[in-house]
């Protein structure tokens, strides 16, 4: 199992974490919600919990609980920016469909 992350995902997440002056990594989850199912919830890791996978890529740890663990399993979180917007963006293998605003996605 792998969570891994591309060179501007794991470059955007040292530079937050360095602007903030602390965090352990990239919190990565799913969440049921949006118009396909599913959604992709990001935030600073701030502790390990006991039901944690912790991956680490390019010097990150990517924190995942244990209930979102199947679901992203597989999973490059990448970091675009166009213009004015800014995101991460998930390449999911286990993802069948995604909504047209890529805010959730169905398996």
């Amino acid at each position: 199992m792998a969570v891994t992350l591309s060179a501007a995902a794991a470059d955007r997440v040292l530079s937050f974490i360095a602007a903030r002056g602390h965090g352990l990594g990239l919190r990565l989850a799913i969440k049921r919600t949006g118009c396909s199912g599913y959604a992709y919830v990001v935030n600073y890791a701030e502790a390990i919990e006991a039901n944690d996978t912790v991956f680490e890529d390019r010097g990150v740890k990517v924190v995942v609980d244990a209930g979102s663990l199947a679901l992203v399993d597989g999973t490059e979180v990448d970091f675009i920016k166009q213009g004015l917007n800014e995101a991460f963006k998930f390449k999911n293998p286990k993802a069948r469909a995604e909504c047209g605003c890529g805010e959730s996605f169905s398996l």
